[in-house]
């Protein structure tokens, strides 16, 4: 692989401005190489001039050679144009030397202060273990028990009492400011004397520490005193509480399970600050080869000397010459394995450094057997309805209306499935960071093959059951069959369910588990904080109303007997109304996470979203009058309300989500920065987002087709929806991603467990 793929291929996607514009310099270098060359070829007609030249000079009919005319001749113009390439080369390079160098300086700033942060909460964690270990506990433990607590208790108080929070930040060098993060790891543990590991004693089930009698070092509990929990509101629980606690129920309680909350929470802060250092050393790495490779493609060039000696000019560089990141990684290493992984050295790596997921050839092969299988499954289903001629019976149309909305519940989740897979395709190729912008856990995310493969098997699946409900209800005269095709959507939703809340580590446990939870989020709104994931997760249930609808169909065809099932279930009152109720569920959800960012951000496009969705319930309600009750009055409301918010609904997409149509910007009616390099995407992307959102108004206008049953129709808008979802999505985050590099966040943020009490520390400095 050349140099210049792999140096694309090794960006962090969000600090691409920030890398060495390696195409640039190579692009003057050419320029050069070319420029010699094309002088190169002139040296034949060079030596021709000089014979005609000496000839005329015999001839007396040339000019002297004193002539100053002579001394600037074409060689010294030639000569002087080359240089000055040379020279816009140079300045291209300590310009972009310059760049990274002040952009690693600031990173590495950052993280000092980042690291002086997570000393402090080590601090505090540490402290927090002794209390919580001090305090009552199990009164039937054995005597080793206690003497080995007592001694990790003794061992934790001699690490407390060397933290450096005392000392001035500016003091520190850049290999001693993580110190306090090893709290004595280097310490032998023959320091603890026999009368400090005699002071453990046992006091009703409790057990107090104390350290020898000539220390003369401050007790590292008083850092709890300055100390507060952070509470960030992540359940809802603890947001209902916080709606009604007082500040003082931040205090610690020093209980087992606020000690578990905050472990959980810093291990989670330095396995993201060790990535971040991870991606520094990496950062530093290509940007110095890219240099060096640029240094010696001039010095092939040229053959100059001043390669070299750019070349300790480079060497000298702070980007260069800094250790500050090598010492910290080996100091968190040492920290993480120590405090986070019972000092298992393979498990604090496994977890610090997860493995890249490989691509297997089985995902491949098996996605196309899928693939085969449904379009065969598809064709037989056609054939069969086709034979049976069952469109053109009354009683057979009944039976489609009835059965097929029970399967077209998985063809939506299919159809979904295959437009996400198809998002995850192009995230990829155009080098969207999608996995940090979800969240997903390194090395867990889903490729698109896998997604493929897990859409055509559901899809296997349903047509399978839909095939065997055909053949046995329409070609069996068994009424024991007909009783036993009426379990087969019911089945295929239990093996759905039980294949999706599997505990085991089989068939993708961590994309499952984070899809319930962003699930679970999304149904408790707004009682947790809204994340993207949750609010991008919400938005495309919005577009999945017609298979949420399949779902009541579910409880009333097996909540009726089998005879009144097919005359019964649509014409059911509750159905009908939980009908038009779930309609609005999943907007009246997405209003309340609108509500909950507007609250915490601040933000007044928040406010205008929560308009924009209880303007769309509006919509709903009035849609499912006019369906009831019919009527002009009821269509015209309608059709006007629908209006509207299809025009907000487009504005939104386009302007907010996408961030196109920007007004000055390097691109005509889009924005300065993108991604895909065929404008013509964007304006069709726009286009087909204004028909495909006008297209739903179908199901007001009402149109007679006679070639079409309205549940075709249904079926078909409800379709083309998930597929302006699924390229609303592609842009959505593209948009996101932009916005991460323009402010270079490559990291998430992470909260934090502890919160210092600034204004006590500033106090007691002034003392």
């Amino acid at each position: 692989m050349k140099f210049s793929k792999d140096f694309k291929r090794q960006m962090v996607p969000e600090w691409i401005e920030a890398y060495v514009d390696y195409g640039g310099l190579k692009h003057i270098l050419r320029e050069i190489l070319h420029y010699k060359l094309s002088k190169q070829r002139e040296t034949p007609m060079r030596s021709l001039e000089k014979k005609l030249s000496l000839h005329r000079t015999l001839s007396g009919l040339h000019r002297p050679p004193n002539d100053p005319r002579i001394n600037g001749d074409m060689e010294n113009q030639v000569n002087g144009k080359g240089r000055e390439m040379e020279v816009e080369f140079f300045r291209r390079l300590d310009d972009e030397l310059n760049k990274v160098d002040t952009f690693y300086k600031e990173q590495i700033d950052a993280v000092m202060d980042e690291s002086a942060s997570l000393n402090k909460q080590l601090n505090a964690l540490i402290a927090l273990r002794i209390k919580v270990k001090r305090s009552c506990g199990n009164g039937a433990s054995s005597h080793e028990n206690w003497t080995k607590q007592g001694m990790d208790a003794i061992s934790e108080v001699e690490m407390s009492t060397q933290s450096p929070l005392e000392v001035s930040s500016n003091s520190l060098s850049g290999s001693e400011t993580m110190d306090v993060i090893l709290q004595g790891i280097n310490q032998d543990d023959e320091s603890t004397t026999t009368s400090e590991i005699d002071t453990i004693e046992k006091s009703n089930g409790c057990q107090e520490v104390a350290t020898s009698s000539d220390t003369q070092q401050d007790d590292p509990l008083e850092v709890l005193e300055k100390v507060k929990i952070n509470n960030t509101f992540e359940s809802p629980l603890e947001t209902i509480k916080g709606v009604f606690q007082d500040s003082k129920d931040n205090e610690l309680c020093f209980k087992k399970d606020e000690l578990k909350k905050a472990e959980g929470k810093l291990r989670v802060a330095f396995i993201e600050f060790y990535q971040k250092l991870l991606h520094l050393t990496q950062y530093s790495f290509m940007n110095l080869s890219a240099l060096s490779k640029i240094i010696r493609s001039y010095q092939k060039i040229t053959s100059r000397r001043e390669a070299r000696l750019y070349m300790k000019k480079i060497d000298n560089s702070y980007i260069s010459s800094s250790d500050e990141v090598n010492n910290l990684l080996e100091k968190v290493e040492a920290t993480f394995i120590k405090h986070f992984s019972n000092s298992d050295i393979q498990e604090g790596m496994k977890s610090l450094r997860p493995k890249t997921k490989k691509e297997k050839h089985s995902v491949t092969f098996w996605c196309g057997c899928f693939s085969g299988f449904s379009i065969a499954l598809l064709i037989a289903v056609t054939l069969r309805i086709e034979t049976k001629k069952l469109m053109e019976k009354e009683q057979g149309a009944s039976y489609i209306v009835n059965i097929f909305p029970l399967y077209s519940f998985f063809g939506y989740i299919v159809l979904h499935m295959l437009t996400y897979a198809a998002d995850l395709y192009f995230w990829k190729r155009f080098r969207i960071n999608y996995p940090f912008i979800f969240g997903f856990k390194p090395g867990t995310e889903l490729s698109y093959r896998e997604v493929i493969l897990l859409g055509t098997g559901l899809a296997v699946l349903a047509l399978s059951c839909f095939l065997g409900n055909l053949y046995l209800d329409l070609g069996s005269k068994t009424p024991k069959f007909t009783t036993l095709t009426g379990l087969f959507p019911l089945g295929l939703v239990a093996i759905v369910l039980i294949i999706l809340f599997c505990p085991f580590d089989i068939a993708y446990r961590s994309t499952r588990f984070f899809f319930i939870k962003s699930l679970f989020r999304f149904l408790c709104a707004p009682l947790y904080r809204v994340t993207l994931p949750d609010f991008f997760l919400a938005d495309h249930l919005t577009s999945q109303i017609q298979a949420i609808r399949s779902l009541d169909l579910y409880v009333c065809y097996y909540g009726l007997e089998r005879s009144q099932r097919q005359s019964k279930c649509h014409s059911h009152g509750v159905y009908n109304a939980l009908y038009f109720i779930i309609a609005v569920i999943p907007y009246w959800l997405r209003f309340l996470q609108c509500i909950r960012r507007w609250f915490e951000e601040k933000e007044a496009m928040h406010g205008y979203s929560c308009i924009n969705y209880i303007l769309t319930i509006v919509v709903v309600i009035i849609r499912d009058i006019f369906e009831l009750k019919k009527g002009m009055v009821w269509m015209v409301l309608s059709l006007v309300s629908s209006a509207i918010v299809t025009i907000t609904s487009i504005y939104w997409d386009i302007v907010i989500d996408w961030g196109l149509l920007r007004r000055h910007s390097k691109n005509p009616y889009l924005r300065d920065k993108l991604l895909v390099p065929y404008k013509s995407v964007y304006f069709a992307a726009m286009a087909l987002d204004i028909v495909l959102r006008v297209s739903w108004m179908q199901l007001v206008l009402e149109f007679n087709l006679h070639s079409l049953h309205r549940m075709a129709i249904t079926t078909l808008v409800s379709c083309l929806e998930i597929i302006r979802r699924g390229i609303w999505s592609f842009f959505r985050i593209e948009n996101e991603h932009l916005n991460n590099v323009g402010m270079y966040r490559a990291f998430k943020s992470v909260p934090l467990p502890f919160n210092y009490d600034e204004e006590e520390e500033e106090s007691s400095k002034d003392d």
